[in-house]
């Protein structure tokens, strides 16, 4: 256009044009373009201020800056200060924005109105992340917190990395790391079976099983569902372990013929027995079908392992079974007779051994998900009493101690792990409300977000569990793993006891076969229920 407006030329129309159309041209598009910015950005997000959220980062080293700077790029995030423990750098400014004192949270959130604290501590152990989640508790502000420094690749730090704070966070007990060499002990190169499978311990064992090289994992399990999952789960990472053969079985471990098969279609080495109808109220409710699983499952699987040979014998049991008041824990705590009488009569030549703990996190079942579940229905969130307390511990961390256990095991041992300091449940309840951004509804705070409701002890249910039975435990060389000393059954007392239960629940006699159970487990102290439900219960059943 230069060329042929300027030099060339066409009549009637100026040669300035060739210069003045370029630049009016250049001048349209540029204002174009910023008014097109201004309405899609500087409008809409003046639109959208009322939702935006102001947040704080509890962290300025290198993890926090990264994150600042994401946040930057947040329309409906505004980071309003930083917080650290290091009063060399309070004062400081990082892009414009303070460092605060961590101490100086309290008054802080309230003035510059912060909704959400951000936990820029990828390196922190887990009882230092507890007690800064544990002073955050008493604000009305959620937690969210970054992963691990180990899952934190290039120095890449983004919004989607921040994760809500988890439960095992706030149990201030740092994990061991586990010892490889016990892990692959009885698992490598061997073939093993895991009874219950599909369950949140049983499959667990299974993933981590599978990482360490057996020749054979074998996954019996009564649920179909359960049992399609874990092996789904198990097939997609089969790539990684093309050697290890990993077959399915559709059992009910209460079905001797079935067990019988099993064990001598595969003749495993290691046996896991993780198979048990574990829900109190579920079993209190249906007391033959919960006895015949939990103590019957075991009796066959033991049995027909010592038939076939196998090197070890692994129950997981509970802490229910120390002096049990509900029929799941007696059950399992003749589960736990069962193999130290097998063991003391010495004819076997498989090493049973049983691992009992607590309750384990976000299990099937667990207080965690129910609670969490009710938060976000808005509530209530209901507890059975605010007193109770239980041993939590995490599904990795109980599956590793199983297995340490079981390669440490000369017969007949009940090992006992560690579970740290019991939790109440009402704290865990408060914590997980708050934790999710929201506030306990009490008679301190008629305005808050949540209530608590306490709806009363479930038939069965204990105030507070135990892990000993007798007193004075062996350690061992796992710092988290004791020897239990109690008393025990001969095998052919207890074999007259099994015989007679078995008869009453082919009978559908609930009645006697629980008079059995009173027999065989003398602590046994069942805790008030309604008579007139269980009888009608068992009339059913029968």
């Amino acid at each position: 256009m230069l060329t042929i407006f300027m030099f060339l030329g066409i009549e009637g129309i100026p040669r300035t044009i060739g210069v003045l159309q370029p630049m009016v041209m250049l001048i349209g598009l540029a204002t174009a373009r910023v008014l097109i910015r201004y309405a899609l950005v500087d409008v809409l997000h003046l639109v959208h201020r009322g939702r935006q959220h102001r947040v704080a980062i509890y962290g300025a080293g290198r993890a926090g800056q990264q994150l600042g700077l994401a946040l930057r790029h947040e329309g409906h995030l505004v980071l309003a200060c930083y917080f650290d423990d290091d009063e060399s750098v309070v004062g400081d400014r990082i892009d414009g924005v303070r460092i605060c004192a961590a101490h100086d949270i309290g008054p802080l959130i309230g003035e510059l109105a912060i909704d959400e604290i951000l936990l820029a501590l990828p390196s922190v152990v887990r009882s230092r992340r507890a007690q800064i989640v544990e002073r955050l508790n008493k604000f009305p502000v959620r937690v969210r917190s970054l992963p691990s420094i180990g899952n934190i690749i290039d120095g890449e730090v983004s919004i989607k990395d921040l994760k809500d704070i988890r439960v095992e966070d706030l149990l201030g007990r740092d994990p061991v790391p586990p010892d490889e060499q016990l892990l692959g002990q009885a698992i490598t190169g061997k073939v093993v079976m895991v009874s219950g499978g599909g369950g949140s311990i049983g499959s667990e064992l299974c993933r981590q099983i599978a990482a360490r090289g057996p020749s054979c994992l074998v996954v019996a399990e009564q649920s179909e569902f359960a049992l399609y999952s874990i092996m789904s789960e198990l097939e997609e990472g089969a790539n990684d372990r093309e050697d290890v053969l990993i077959v399915p079985e559709l059992i009910d471990v209460a079905d001797a013929a079935a067990v019988r098969r099993v064990m001598q279609r595969h003749r495993p080495q290691t046996v896991f027995h993780a198979a048990a109808y574990k829900h109190v109220p579920l079993v209190e409710r249906n007391p033959i079908s919960g006895l015949r699983n939990n103590i019957f499952g075991t009796y066959h699987c033991s049995v027909e392992a010592s038939r076939v040979g196998a090197e070890r014998f692994i129950l997981v049991s509970t802490d229910k079974a120390v002096r049990p008041t509900n029929i799941m824990g007696a059950s399992k705590r003749v589960c736990e007779l069962i193999l130290q009488a097998k063991a003391d009569e010495g004819k076997d030549p498989t090493l049973f051994s049983i691992v009992r703990f607590g309750n384990v996190l976000s299990s099937s079942g667990s207080v965690v998900p129910r609670f969490q579940a009710q938060i976000n229905a808005g509530g209530p969130v209901t507890l059975t009493h605010r007193d109770v307390t239980r041993y939590f511990m995490t599904i990795p961390e109980a599956a590793q101690l199983v297995m340490q256990a079981g390669a440490m095991a000369n017969g007949g041992e009940v090992f006992v792990l560690d579970m740290g300091q019991p939790v109440r449940i009402i704290d865990l309840a408060r914590s997980m409300i708050q934790l999710s951004g929201c506030t306990v509804r009490d008679d301190n705070n008629l305005d808050g977000d949540i209530l608590i409701e306490e709806i009363g002890l479930r038939p069965g249910e204990k105030m507070y569990e135990e892990l000993l039975i007798g007193d004075n435990p062996e350690p061992t060389s796992h710092s988290r793993i004791m020897r239990a000393k109690e008393e025990r059954l001969g095998w052919s007392e207890l074999l007259g006891w099994l015989n007679e239960m078995e008869r009453a629940l082919d009978l559908g006699d609930a009645d006697s076969a629980m008079s059995v159970v009173r027999a065989v487990v003398p602590g046994y102290s069942p805790t008030d229920v309604d008579e007139d439900h269980v009888s009608q219960m068992q009339r059913k059943e029968k």
